[in-house]
Order: C-alpha cells, then structure tokens, then sequence
C-alpha cells in the first residue's frame, strides 16, 4: 500500500469526509497543526507528562478536521481546488495524472517528509532554530504541493471538458 494511501485509510476518509475536508475553513485550520504539535511537544520542558494532553488533542483535531466543517457551497477557492487535486493524485493509480504533476507532487512530498527529520532532531535535541527550519520547511513544502494540487485539479477539469461526450447509440429493433 502507498504511505499516502495508508494516510488517507488511517483518516478514515470517505465522499462525505473529502466533501467537507473540500471547505476553506478546514484547509486554514489544519495548517497550523504541525507548528501546534511541535510546540506541544516542546513543551515537555515545561509541563513534564501533561504535554501529552495537547498532543492527544491535537491528534484528535487533526482526525475531527475534515468532518468539522460542511461541504463549502462552492469549489472555486484554491483551497477547495488544492482538496479536489489531492483526491485526483490519491486515485493516479486508477486515473492517469499528466507526468509533469506527478513528478513534482512527487518530489514537493518528499522535501516537505524530508523536513520532518530537522524538526524531529530539533525537538530531540531542544534545538529551537532546527524545529522551528523544520517545521517552516515541511509547513513550506506542504503548501507547495497544495497549490501544485490545485494547478492540478483546473488540469483535470480542463481535460475532463475537453473529453468528447460519447452518445448513446439509438436501436431499432
């Protein structure tokens, strides 16, 4: 199984999920998620043990999220767009993707998982400027590939418009 198969699987992600998670106002607030957790951790210098609660509830945020928010009337925001290109990539097994998208979708995914390693030594190590380049550089990437998504889903709908639509064929019997 693909890792961002098995993301979207621990998510639980459905049709009526994605439809919501699609809403600009679950996008924004999943951004600052990572910066969260990284402090929460963090603050294990501070509260000992107790940085487990706003971790536990910021795990359970991250899992809420995309059912917080109902559908957004429309899908014109970049947001919503980034959410639809997101889908088309998890289904580039079943549904060709073009190959320049796939490539740096590809390769903005593995910088931003790449980012995480300063962020986990930074946090290891209470290295404040290494947490605070990781977690910048991962948050960065992850914004990139979002708006790489969204230039993918207009893409998609370019292609899927242009596509001739086949007529049922008319039979006499």
């Amino acid at each position: 199984m693909q890792f961002d198969k098995a993301i979207e699987k621990s998510m639980m992600m459905n049709d009526a999920a994605w439809a919501r998670h699609a809403n600009p106002w679950s996008f924004w607030t999943r951004v600052p998620i990572l910066a969260l957790i990284a402090l929460a951790i963090w603050s294990r210098v501070w509260i000992g043990w107790w940085c487990l609660l706003p971790i536990a509830m910021l795990v359970g945020w991250t899992l809420y999220n995309p059912r917080a928010f109902p559908p957004p009337e429309n899908l014109d925001d970049w947001t919503s767009q980034a959410v639809l290109g997101e889908r088309h990539w998890l289904a580039r097994k079943t549904t060709a993707i073009p190959a320049h998208h796939a490539k740096s979708a590809f390769i903005l995914s593995v910088m931003s998982g790449l980012s995480i390693l300063p962020l986990a030594y930074g946090l290891w190590a209470l290295d404040g400027w290494a947490a605070f380049a990781g977690t910048a550089l991962t948050i960065a990437f992850k914004l990139w590939f979002c708006d790489r998504m969204a230039w993918l889903a207009a893409d998609m709908a370019r292609e899927s418009a242009a596509l001739p639509v086949s007529k049922p064929e008319h039979r006499t019997h």
